[in-house]
């Protein structure tokens, strides 16, 4: 499955995430991804991505979100997306995410900030 609008890639990344399938949520990843972890950490590898990805996808965790807003300039959109994780932490985050129309029309996140309010995990 592909994404093709930018809230498709958060009902990928749920379902994916969900299956345990790392390599598919690697693959909502716009090859020049940047990730920005808790610790304020810029991700910019696949490897570190993976690392950061995989206790979660290995836990399972269910993610639900809700997108407040999509803004798109051309081939990017800028996204705030409220999403709400079980596992293996429960909590409730804001995020920022930056995706990319990708060459054969489909999308994937070039950017995400998952908490971008606070820099906290705010408890449910």
């Amino acid at each position: 499955m592909v994404a093709h609008n930018p809230e498709d890639i958060c009902r990928l990344f749920r379902r994916y995430m969900a299956e345990g399938d790392i390599d598919s949520l690697l693959k909502l990843y716009d090859p020049e991804a940047v990730f920005l972890n808790r610790a304020e950490h810029a991700t910019t590898s696949r490897e570190e991505l993976r690392r950061e990805l995989l206790p979660l996808a290995t836990a399972r965790a269910r993610f639900d979100f809700d997108v407040r807003q999509v803004t798109r300039a051309g081939d990017i959109a800028l996204m705030h997306t409220r999403w709400d994780v079980s596992a293996p932490q429960a909590m409730s985050v804001h995020a920022i995410e930056v995706a990319r129309r990708q060459p054969d029309g489909t999308w994937r996140w070039l950017i995400g900030d998952p908490f971008t309010i606070g820099r906290e995990t705010q408890p449910r």
